[in-house]
């Protein structure tokens, strides 16, 4: 009972955090008809300054970090942007009304990483003052590329088989054209993408040059100014998004609820195996679970429209940001959060 008691004020009192306070107030703006309008350059920016901030954090942490410590939580990060998108398409693409490659595109979506979702736990743990390896943020692209990659390969296997049972195919010799998926394509487009091209440099000045002085005077100062502005517009995104995911199946709706916990959850468990194993703190079990939770806001939607060009971008797009999006953020962050405390109380 003590447990659930300590949890429970816990949870309540992030909810009050001015980093879920913006998420929030932005809903309600939008749902109230305000003309509040804040540009796309701008927002691009914002991001661009917060990933370049985790970046350079992560990149200046791993010069001093042992390389072994990284390996179970980059492989458990791996594991579990591959096994999102194939939970995805056992679960949501057998729902009545739900088109195989909608909720391929989906689960590659909630694979992969959102940046935003990312800065905001950041912030929060350190609200909470949860230590955490900030050479973390390298797992970045550990669960991200791969997702997205399972995704497009898991749509255009299916596409093929289609085509081949509707006999599109059989005018050739051998009756059947195998169509190779190119992986590298797909890895090269997700590298090149805005959040990861960031959030790699980052990490590349962090850990190949002394920019400390530039850190403490401009990236960091800044950083929680910049994450409200974007909470703030991610709200007012949430909220005209919904219009467009009322055009699908409702189950997607059912989805962006349920999956970014059921992610967050067994991410948690598989990071508290390096806990208990490595030394991996529960601040970076947060981390993971989070990363998890999250779904991609940024490089992911690009990704996905020239990967699967035949699943409708209403359903993917919408289901993350209209709903999954609030939710690892609102719920999921404070859940994670709440549940490593309890655990650090319980181990004291």
């Amino acid at each position: 009972m003590n447990f659930l008691a300590d949890f429970s004020a816990r949870f309540l009192s992030q909810l009050q955090s001015p980093t879920l306070g913006f998420l929030i107030g932005g809903i309600v703006i939008a749902a109230l008809g305000s003309e509040l309008v804040i540009p796309d350059a701008i927002y691009k920016f914002i991001v661009f300054m917060l990933l370049m901030k985790v970046g350079l954090t992560g990149g200046q942490e791993i010069r001093n970090a042992n390389l072994q410590e990284i390996l179970l939580p980059g492989l458990f990060a791996v594991i579990m942007g591959i096994l999102i998108v194939f939970i995805g398409r056992y679960t949501l693409c057998k729902l009545p009304n739900v088109k195989t490659e909608d909720g391929i595109a989906t689960a590659g979506l909630f694979g992969a990483v959102s940046g935003s979702t990312f800065a905001a736990a950041l912030t929060l743990m350190e609200e909470q003052k949860m230590p955490y390896e900030a050479w973390s943020a390298a797992l970045y692209p550990f669960m991200d590329i791969p997702a997205l990659v399972t995704a497009i390969v898991l749509a255009s296997i299916y596409t093929h088989k289609k085509r081949i049972a509707s006999g599109e195919y059989s005018n050739e010799p051998g009756g059947t054209v195998a169509r190779k998926v190119k992986i590298w394509p797909i890895v090269k487009e997700s590298l090149q993408g805005s959040a990861l091209t960031a959030l790699l440099l980052g990490l590349a000045l962090g850990l190949l040059t002394q920019p400390a002085s530039v850190y403490k005077t401009f990236y960091d100062p800044l950083f929680r100014g910049f994450l409200s502005v974007l909470m703030l517009i991610m709200g007012m995104e949430a909220w005209a998004r919904l219009g467009e995911l009322r055009k699908v199946a409702q189950w997607f709706a059912v989805y962006s609820v349920v999956a970014p916990l059921i992610h967050g959850l067994i991410a948690f468990g598989l990071g508290l195996i390096a806990h208990y194993t490595t030394g991996f703190s529960l601040g970076g079990v947060v981390v993971l679970a989070v990363m998890a939770s999250s779904s991609s806001d940024i490089s992911g939607p690009p990704t996905l429209r020239a990967g699967i060009p035949s699943a409708n971008p209403s359903a993917y797009i919408g289901a993350s940001t209209a709903i999954g999006t609030p939710v690892a953020i609102a719920i999921g962050i404070p859940l994670f959060i709440g549940i490593a405390q309890a655990l650090t109380d319980m181990g004291k």
